[in-house]
């Protein structure tokens, strides 16, 4: 592909870029909003078309995945991983029903890439004026939209304090540590009239470092996620997972107490304590042997409706793996399953009452000079625009110290944001 130049208004750049991609079945959106750290590579990318397509549901997926990916050397791949890959890693299976009709693995080469600097663009297409050209000429796409439907809970408040305390007697039992309860929120005659402007909106209500926005023909992935599943730098390996949530102050005295008291919460400390150590035990299969390392412990971050408890694992990458094998191994991320992982994503699966699917997988890129970068799917909108059912899940942590009115409540803060982008009540 040749690579081009351009200056321009970047905002206003990527709402004509928006509008002119909606003429192509394939569109992805990466943006950072700003968030930055030593392990930063995407500010804002746009890839659109799609030259070649890998799509695969559980059964090879991670070894024809590889296959995919070593035809196209030195190319971005971007795509998504399911949940549901666990069945293919683990003598694990999942019964309930698929409404959102995922593949469980999608990626693709794009036909254009535009990456999107703070006053220029840089394109990389077979004819980057062309394309620069044809954006320009595009309106600005209409931020409004409208959502038709009513979400409703898959899992009502009796119905989860009883999978509440069905998971605390396995922990009593010591089945497991920890598990990650999740429940769904879905609408059904579900109808978005801007897939690309209800992203916009989620994403200014709850910008976050690893915000998404993905379709393939009528499938709308729409992510506000937080978290860092795994990414590659060169030789080394890192893991930031997520474990403590706390809401936002009404102001800055009560936002700073709520902050202060997330960091000193035993219950907090020991969910992510106990994540961290899963963690540090997936990567142990990636890594040359004395590597893997905690950089940072317990660190408190905010965004804008939650403080969140971060912690990040790093080791030096076995040279002997591909790609696909050290994501196979780490899979799926440790903050959503539970410990040990194998049994609590069991349980998940007996109590919790609807598919994960895509959420609770990852999405993100393999990039041209080697590196990989991929999120977990967390505070994210699933649409199926064919059938009209537009879907997103939250979950909590659950230890043997939890109440399960907390992690309720806990929930709904992590779905306000969705809820607020849909106006929707509950």
């Amino acid at each position: 592909m040749a690579r081009a130049i351009f200056e321009t208004t970047t905002t206003d750049f990527l709402l004509k870029a928006l509008n002119w991609s909606k003429r192509f079945e394939t569109v992805c959106l990466f943006q950072s909003n700003g968030f930055q750290n030593q392990y930063s590579k995407v500010g804002s990318l746009l890839a659109v078309g799609a030259k070649e397509e890998f799509s695969a549901n559980v059964g090879s997926a991670f070894a024809d995945l590889e296959k995919f990916k070593s035809r196209f050397p030195n190319q971005w791949i971007p795509g998504f991983l399911s949940y549901d890959l666990k069945n293919e890693i683990e003598d694990l299976s999942t019964e309930h029903p698929n409404p959102l009709e995922f593949p469980d693995a999608y990626f693709f080469v794009p036909e254009i890439l535009i990456e999107l600097l703070e006053n220029q663009v840089i394109i990389h297409s077979e004819s980057p004026d062309t394309v620069f050209e044809a954006i320009q000429l595009a309106d600005n796409l209409d931020t409004s939209y409208l959502f038709s439907g009513k979400i409703k809970p898959r899992m009502d408040k009796s119905r989860y304090f009883e999978a509440f305390e069905s998971i605390k007697d396995h922990i009593k039992k010591g089945d497991i540590y920890e598990a990650n309860l999740c429940q769904e929120f879905y609408g059904e005659n579900a109808e978005v009239s801007s897939p690309e402007a209800l992203y916009l909106n989620l994403n200014k209500l709850s910008p976050t470092p690893f915000s998404s926005f993905i379709k393939v023909s009528d499938k709308y992935i729409i992510s506000a996620s937080p978290e860092r599943f795994l990414a590659k730098r060169g030789n080394k390996l890192i893991s930031q997972p997520i474990k403590g949530t706390a809401a936002r102050g009404k102001n800055k005295e009560e936002d700073q107490q709520l902050k202060d008291n997330l960091a000193t919460n035993p219950k907090e400390i020991a969910e992510n304590v106990m994540i961290v150590d899963l963690v540090r035990n997936d990567l142990t299969r990636n890594a040359i042997p004395g590597t893997v390392e905690v950089t940072e412990k317990l660190g408190i971050y905010t965004f804008e409706h939650v403080h969140q408890m971060i912690s990040t694992v790093s080791c030096q990458m076995d040279p002997s793996l591909k790609d696909t094998e050290v994501i196979k191994n780490t899979f799926p991320a440790g903050s959503m399953t539970g410990a040990p992982k194998i049994s609590a994503m069991k349980l998940c699966d007996r109590y919790e009452n609807s598919r994960r699917g895509i959420y609770s997988g990852a999405i993100g890129y393999f990039s041209s000079d080697g590196d990989f970068d991929f999120n977990v799917v967390i505070r994210t909108i699933l649409y199926n625009h064919s059938k009209q059912y537009l879907s997103f899940h939250t979950g909590s942590a659950i230890t043997i110290d939890a109440h399960a009115a907390h992690e309720f409540a806990e929930c709904y803060t992590k779905a306000s944001a969705i809820l607020k982008a849909l106006e929707q009540k509950l």
